[in-house]
């Protein structure tokens, strides 16, 4: 998934690893790096740390029917004009929240507030408060897919209802319909939104909650990579690592 320079500089050295180790991106990225010459590739995804990631009560402040927290970059702006500010152009009625860095000269629905940073100590009492929050996908994660980011978690293992952007591999790690609600655009985020009472909300993000405390937490991630690395150390010998 890596595409910086950085990357293109450490090409030739890839087939002299023993083993390379992504944060995502399944089939096409692990083909991508056999491609470069990698012995083995293999995915470790985010997760949460369940002592970090819970549900608090609700704060006034982060109140909306829809918050999204993400900085402004490149690539993903587009990707949030088009599933969050569209969804509030379609609820014009609705209460939005946009927060992060680089917003502040963006031009929103009069529906949308407008919040900077949110530090990582408010972010459970951010994901708790609304009545579901949108998680938008980077454009190179939402091209290879399998590479649910760090908020996506964190989100769930607040309890909240997540609507997300559609990408390939999100049913490995939460079940659509019933853990987290999918969109393909702006008008299904409306759509979902538009659906959603309190009473179904809290029951999605319980049962997100539930999921990754039992399957996504960074303590099962080690035993993850420490498996990899000992299927790697059998097939190359002990002498290669």
């Amino acid at each position: 998934m890596a595409q910086s320079e950085d990357f293109d500089g450490h090409k030739a050295a890839i087939s002299a690893y023993d083993i390379v180790v992504t944060r995502g991106g399944g089939r096409m990225v692990a083909d991508a790096y056999a491609a470069l010459g990698a012995r083995a590739c293999v995915s470790i995804p985010c997760a949460i740390d369940p002592a970090a990631n819970y549900p608090v009560e609700p704060q006034d402040r982060f109140s909306a029917q829809l918050a999204f927290l993400g900085n402004r970059r490149s690539d993903r702006e587009a990707r949030i004009e088009s599933f969050f500010l569209r969804a509030a152009e379609n609820l014009p009625e609705s209460t939005f929240l946009l927060a992060g860095n680089g917003w502040e000269n963006k031009q929103l629905p009069l529906n949308v507030r407008r919040m900077g940073h949110v530090y990582t100590n408010d972010h459970n009492a951010f994901y708790s408060t609304p009545l579901a929050v949108l998680n938008v996908t980077r454009e190179g994660a939402a091209r290879c897919g399998y590479a649910p980011g760090t908020r996506l978690f964190e989100a769930a293992g607040a309890g909240a209802c997540i609507i997300t952007d559609q990408w390939r591999g999100i049913e490995e790690f939460l079940e659509p319909g019933s853990e987290v609600l999918i969109a393909r655009d702006g008008s299904e985020v409306a759509e979902h939104l538009a659906e959603l009472d309190e009473g179904r909300a809290h029951t999605i993000g319980e049962a997100a909650r539930h999921r990754v405390l039992a399957y996504h937490t960074y303590a099962q991630r080690v035993q993850q990579l420490e498996g990899a690395i000992e299927g790697v150390w059998e097939t190359v010998g002990r002498g290669g690592l």
